[in-house]
């Protein structure tokens, strides 16, 4: 029997955590391990309980959700936990600070039932949670708005040598990746199969230092590789 999904929900909001908790703990393939009233109380808990998914607020008094995903983003030992930040305002450039920091994506408040329970099982799995596609044209938005996407900014620089190290698929792979395909999708615009398709994209997160596939589109957009387009 395959594990529970640990989940650990963070917001300032104690009425908001309980209303998590109850949605969560209904399924029987997820259970909830802790709350975190902030980020400090959340990096805690996360070091803590070691949960797989973090509902992370952005705003929060005290240390915020972009300070707490930086801190554990950059703890080693945490590397397997993927941090999923809830925004009352989906188009917020906190957003992009937030896939910077690194989490794996972002989900409104609003957002339906069943779509926060498969955003936890799309990020426990490594997806990245930036859909719909007009969102993540925001994104690459707020990237350009911020510099970087040109392919000249510092984001190119720093990528630069490591994206040298990529193949020719892997570099065509991870365009794809940026354009919001799954591995499936992926598998069939490039007529391989889709663990061909896994293994060309871990081993370009490995390559660029990226914790997920979320990571991967930020990188892509940063370094030039893939450009924003604004409609």
């Amino acid at each position: 029997m395959t594990p529970a999904i640990k989940v650990l929900l963070v917001d300032d909001q104690a009425l908001l955590r309980s209303a998590f908790r109850v949605l969560v703990d209904s399924e029987p393939d997820m259970r909830v391990v802790g709350e975190a009233a902030d980020g400090a109380q959340a990096v805690e808990a996360v070091r803590a309980e070691r949960p797989d998914v973090v509902l992370m607020d952005i705003r929060m008094p005290g240390t915020d959700g972009l300070t707490a995903t930086r801190m554990i983003s950059a703890d080693p030992d945490l590397a397997d936990v993927r941090v999923v930040m809830l925004t009352t305002f989906e188009v917020d450039e906190y957003v992009v600070q937030s896939l910077r920091a690194g989490a794996s994506g972002f989900l409104g408040k609003g957002a339906e039932p069943d779509e926060l329970l498969n955003a936890i099982r799309i990020a426990a799995g490594g997806e990245a949670l930036l859909s719909p596609a007009a969102t993540k044209g925001l994104i690459a938005t707020f990237l350009a708005q911020g510099g970087s996407g040109a392919g000249d900014g510092p984001g190119a620089a720093a990528y630069n040598e490591r994206l040298a190290a990529l193949t020719t698929r892997e570099r065509e792979v991870l365009v794809l990746v940026a354009g919001g395909l799954s591995n499936d999708e992926i598998a069939e615009r490039l007529a391989v199969s889709p663990l061909t398709v896994k293994t060309h994209v871990n081993r370009a997160m490995a390559k660029l230092g990226a914790r997920d596939r979320a990571q991967l589109v930020v990188i892509a957009y940063e370094s030039g590789l893939v450009r924003p387009r604004v409609e």
